[in-house]
């Protein structure tokens, strides 16, 4: 039976999720730079696809569906001279029920306990007052900078190119500002390079060859989640939790059992699907997706639970891992 505190993902592609940490971290060298930075916007504007663009391996799951990610998620990118451990964080948004303020809660909370914040926005188009609304929230003495992300979508257009950056630079005048695609990584490195130029001189925080500091438990149920936003579109994603039952390890499989949690019987229906076929796909992708984190085959099997009103229970949400901070 896997510990459910079980140790974090490892960089590499024979990264086994169950590797033991080491209990020494390594001497950091003069002039070493280290510090946590968070990640935060308003929903959808990219900030987990950048996380796994940054870290270069993939332990955010994403989708078009607004409020993609609930948790605050850790990534760590460890440099020659620098450890960046980027904070990503719930998209801020008018909360309809006591999930959304918990996303809030923990969105905000991750303001005030790091090193550096990174506003990111859709710089295809001009600010908007959900961008001022985060900037408020912004910590004084926490060094901030904003990233525009999707600059690959920029219109061609000349004048609302201009009018687009102005808005921006009016958003956080005293700020330095970076365009990026979080898809393209080659444009990732001038934001990376500011990034460490602010952060302070510190020590290892984590092992050099870590990429997360979550446990295995939560990474596989962000992929079972994931593969759930992108075969049910707009039906039920945000009424969808994921609860990992029982991993069990043997040498050459790891077998997972997991529950789908929803509100209601409608929804568990498209989930299930004719015949089953729906749930098949969606347990096919995610055992695709966590094959490529685990040494070994993978057995996943996967049941539909309908739970009312989950998002409204607090009991509810803290047993399926959703707790506020702050």
């Amino acid at each position: 039976m896997t510990n459910p505190n079980a140790t974090p993902l490892r960089s590499g592609s024979e990264a086994n999720l169950s590797d033991s940490i080491p209990g020494l971290l390594p001497q950091a060298p003069a002039g070493f730079r280290s510090g946590f930075v968070a990640l935060v916007g308003r929903p959808n504007v990219g900030k987990s696809t950048l996380l796994n663009g940054l870290v270069g391996q993939k332990i955010a799951i994403t989708s078009s569906i607004a409020q993609t990610t609930r948790n605050r998620l850790q990534g760590i990118l460890t440099l020659p001279k620098a450890q960046v451990i980027l904070v990503d964080t719930p998209g801020i948004h008018k909360p309809h029920h006591r999930l959304g303020k918990t996303l809030v809660q923990t969105a905000r909370a991750a303001l005030n306990s790091v090193d550096v914040a990174v506003l990111v926005v859709d710089g295809s188009v001009p600010a908007g007052k959900g961008d001022r609304f985060i900037v408020n929230w912004l910590a004084p003495n926490v060094p901030a900078m904003l990233c525009r992300n999707k600059q690959d979508l920029l219109p061609t257009d000349s004048q609302q190119r201009q009018t687009i950056a102005q808005s921006y630079r009016e958003l956080l005048p005293q700020a330095p500002q970076v365009s990026v695609s979080a898809l393209d990584e080659a444009t990732l490195t001038p934001l990376l390079d500011r990034i460490t130029q602010l952060l302070p001189e510190g020590p290892y925080y984590y092992p050099p060859d870590l990429v997360t500091d979550q446990p295995e438990r939560f990474i596989m149920g962000e992929l079972i989640r994931e593969q759930v936003l992108l075969h049910t579109r707009n039906e039920v994603p945000h009424s969808v939790a994921i609860a990992i039952d029982r991993v069990e390890e043997a040498p050459k499989i790891t077998r997972i059992l997991a529950t789908v949690v929803v509100e209601r019987d409608s929804q568990k229906g498209i989930l299930i699907g004719k015949q089953g076929q729906m749930l098949k796909a969606i347990g096919s992708g995610a055992r695709q997706q966590i094959q490529k984190l685990i040494v070994g085959k993978v057995y996943l099997e996967l049941f539909v639970k309908v739970r009312p009103r989950w998002r409204q229970s607090a009991g509810l949400l803290a047993e399926l891992g959703y707790r506020g901070e702050g």
